[in-house]
């Protein structure tokens, strides 16, 4: 039997993990943890699994996307995606503020969407129960639930593998996830419009690309956490803005440990983020063109300590939106104050120079033989072209350097689940 299309996405390096693709309890496509090449599909060798992964292909933006789609309308949405308007703010709810990686925004609208009637449920990522390591894919319909989820998760995430439940329900579910999640969400609702009618709302983080299991086990020996001791809970940022990175665990006579706390800048500066995967690094959309509403931190007005009390950038993308931010606000659920549309690019100068670099990336992925992803409407030369010489030859040459020391052209092999 032929390779299926989904199996090549994965051995392309074009996968982002999203979860679109699985197809529930059937296990015909089941998401596993590689501790290297990250959360990625895995589909049975049989011809149901061929069936499955054929009919999943119109969900995966691992692939493709397209911006012609979206409303861009000047130079901000040409950088972004649409940009309708901007707040900075935080939620009016202290608790769910200090939980919060920034201002407490993402979850204070999802708690909205859940008071207030909009949505039933809300799907979202949490640490996963039986070993905090890894994320799992919740729908919660509660404060305790949602509180469950606040904060960042610098670890593998396939949220949008909640679709099959998502499909066969009656309810409707606010969607919170990466910008890539939220794109295959996107896709999967404009192939299926019954999707539209059971996902009311969107809500992208900002992201700059998720660490594999591998960068989390160093996270840990950091965090001098022992080889024999039973891990409780990993925080990656929260508790304060941006928080700090911490671990709980149980020693075998049963006895509960704290490690130290150590800096955002240090844990993912030095520790995870060089350990982000390939395809993260040549993506587009770091900041969620393809939601209703995305959420980020502003460091351009940047926290006085490790967990000062936060703040969010909160951007509408869409027309429903925007005004259910407004609505959040007129009720009391957020305190924000409208920004400049191109506050981002000074919130986000990382990502702008990251998007920036990605067109010199996927012409040296070509060169090389490889397939990139094709992502339709979207001008990256001109954001290329303002870099200067240095930059522009690295995002070559780096290119070529990690094709080489990483056998890109290798097809990506997945490995089974820890346990």
């Amino acid at each position: 039997m032929s390779k299926d299309p989904i199996s090549s996405i994965v051995a392309k390096n074009l996968c982002t993990g999203c979860g679109a693709c699985a197809t529930g309890k059937n296990g015909l496509i089941r998401m596993v943890d590689d501790p290297k090449n990250g959360r990625r599909p895995v589909v049975r060798k049989t011809a149901d699994g061929m069936r499955a992964s054929k009919a999943a292909l119109p969900r995966c933006a691992g692939t493709a996307n397209n911006w012609d789609q979206l409303a861009i309308n000047d130079s901000v949405d040409q950088a972004w995606g649409p940009v309708r308007a901007v707040w900075q703010g935080y939620a009016e709810d202290n608790e769910i503020r200090h939980r919060g990686s920034s201002g407490g925004a993402v979850t204070a609208l999802a708690m909205y969407a859940l008071t207030s009637g909009h949505a039933s449920g809300v799907v979202h990522i949490a640490a996963r129960q039986d070993d905090p390591r890894l994320n799992e894919t919740v729908i919660s319909r509660d404060r305790a639930g949602l509180l469950r989820g606040a904060g960042s998760r610098y670890a593998q995430a396939s949220p949008a593998e909640a679709l099959p439940q998502i499909q066969q329900s009656d309810e409707t579910y606010v969607f919170v996830g990466k910008p890539c999640d939220v794109a295959s969400v996107n896709k999967a609702m404009t192939h299926d419009p019954a999707f539209g009618r059971n996902i009311p709302l969107t809500i992208a983080i900002f992201c700059a690309g998720a660490p594999n299991l591998a960068a989390t086990d160093k996270l840990l020996d950091r965090l001098a956490v022992p080889t024999d001791g039973q891990l409780t809970d990993l925080r990656y940022r929260g508790n304060g803005w941006p928080g700090l990175m911490q671990a709980w665990w149980k020693t075998p006579r049963g006895d509960t440990q704290t490690s130290e706390g150590i800096s955002y800048a240090e844990g993912w500066g030095t520790i995870l983020q060089s350990s982000r995967r390939w395809r993260c690094r040549i993506c587009t959309d770091h900041t969620g063109a393809f939601a209703d509403i995305s959420v980020g931190d502003p460091w351009h007005t940047p926290p006085k300590g490790e967990t000062d009390a936060g703040q969010s950038l909160i951007v509408a993308r869409t027309f429903r939106g925007q005004r259910f931010i407004e609505e959040a606000i007129h009720q009391g659920t957020l305190v924000a104050h409208s920004t400049d549309r191109d506050v981002i690019a000074r919130a986000q100068p990382n990502l702008l120079a990251t998007n920036s670099a990605v067109w010199g990336r996927r012409v040296a992925m070509r060169i090389a033989g490889l397939d990139t992803p094709k992502d339709k409407g979207q001008s990256l030369f001109p954001y290329w072209m303002r870099l200067p010489a240095k930059q522009k030859v690295q995002s070559f040459l780096g290119t070529w350097k990690r094709v080489i020391r990483e056998r890109l052209w290798r097809g990506v092999s997945i490995s089974e689940e820890p346990r």
